[in-house]
């Protein structure tokens, strides 16, 4: 990664407490019409992943999977939206998360070993380490959307960055790269309005 990356990648307010977030914040968009997407590959799906704890060290997803994370990401976007503007969520994402949420278990089911007996455990065989993911990061979405810390939560105000963080006082933007850049328009804007007559 280039230091300009490293600087743009940057976790926004809240993204150390809740995944969804640092999930949401994956695609950036940057001045000059430039885009980034942490999870544009297989190897940059799996490793933003396993940085994350939702994957063992040797996790290699395949396009599939790393599509079915990318789909998961805009449909919380979407709920995360619908919640800053204070409008009705969209029922195809509310669908995706509870779906992303209910495919595995939640409890750890009852196992039997012919050697040692009854015990239980969590299935977590690596085929399922998707859906072990995605319903980790489902969960914590709904958690967030529905704790008292969503009222803080809303989209970076400095244009054209569309990450979301949560508000902590009055700092409304995802990093300080982006408040430069706000402050930088704010102070060009004021420099060449034209004098009142």
């Amino acid at each position: 990664m280039t230091t300009v990356e490293e600087n743009v990648t940057q976790p926004a307010p809240g993204e150390d407490r809740h995944p969804s977030l640092a999930l949401a914040n994956t695609a950036m968009a940057l001045p000059g019409g430039h885009f980034i997407d942490l999870l544009g590959t297989p190897a940059t799906a799996s490793h933003w992943l396993i940085e994350r704890g939702l994957a063992p060290a040797d996790a290699a997803l395949g396009e599939m999977c790393a599509a079915q994370l990318r789909a998961l990401r805009e449909q919380i976007r979407a709920l995360f939206a619908s919640r800053v503007a204070a409008l009705p969520a969209l029922p195809v994402a509310l669908a995706a998360v509870n779906d992303a949420m209910t495919r595995v278990p939640t409890a750890p089911l009852l196992q039997w070993d012919e050697k040692t007996g009854p015990y239980r455990s969590t299935p977590h065989p690596t085929t399922a380490l998707v859906d072990h993911a995605l319903a980790a990061l489902a969960a914590d979405a709904a958690d967030l959307l529905t704790a008292p810390a969503a009222e803080r939560l809303t989209a970076c105000a400095s244009t054209p960055c569309n990450r979301y963080l949560l508000r902590n006082g009055r700092r409304h933007w995802c990093s300080t790269r982006c408040g430069d850049r706000a402050r930088a328009a704010r102070a060009y804007a004021r420099r060449t309005r034209p004098a009142a007559d």
